[in-house]
């Protein structure tokens, strides 16, 4: 039975981790997302979680049902001198669909919404910045969402490393959901 309250710590905004800056996206599925983000050289950690929403202590089932108002989101840990914010950014856009309002790709809802959450005002400045450059390069606005960035609460441990723990069983979600077909169209 799941617990009614998240075990894991929240965590404030806050531009740095020690002497590494912070990054937060959301682009649907976050096990997708997490794994864009893992073996990036620069890349010290990648946690799935939750973000953008009220409830206190959220849990997978609680967010997968769309009512506490958060996002499956992913924390990124990252050291500034080895991969900048706006590689970062570049990565989310290569691996969402900007234009899929209603959630990405088979995910549909709210939560699966894709959104660049900015920790301080030179991250708004690269997200906006490179909103405009999707938006040229494609005739169309995106809508994914640029937001300041608030509390976050790292998922349930079993959804850490998700790809890598249980690989057949995340491709075979990744290819039945059309996330690749999807992202080569685009």
């Amino acid at each position: 039975e799941e617990p009614e309250r998240n075990p894991n710590p929240a965590v404030a905004p806050a531009a740095t981790d020690g002497d590494k800056a912070v990054a937060l996206f959301a682009g649907g599925c976050f096990w997708c997302v997490e794994s864009a983000f893992d073996d990036l050289p620069g890349v010290v950690s990648a946690v799935s979680g939750y973000t953008g929403g009220k409830t206190e202590a959220p849990t997978y089932h609680q967010v997968g049902r769309g009512r506490t108002g958060h996002a499956e989101a992913v924390r990124v840990v990252f050291d500034s001198k080895v991969v900048s914010y706006e590689q970062l950014v570049g990565v989310l856009w290569t691996n969402i669909d900007p234009f899929q309002a209603d959630g990405q790709f088979c995910d549909h809802g709210d939560q699966y919404r894709s959104a660049i959450y900015f920790e301080d005002a030179a991250q708004e400045a690269v997200a906006r910045k490179t909103a405009k450059a999707v938006a040229g390069r494609f005739g169309k606005e995106p809508v994914t969402e640029i937001a300041a960035a608030g509390t976050f609460w790292a998922a349930e441990d079993y959804h850490q490393d998700y790809h890598a723990k249980n690989p057949g069983h995340y491709l075979a979600y990744r290819t039945g959901c059309g996330r690749d077909r999807r992202l080569q169209e685009i």
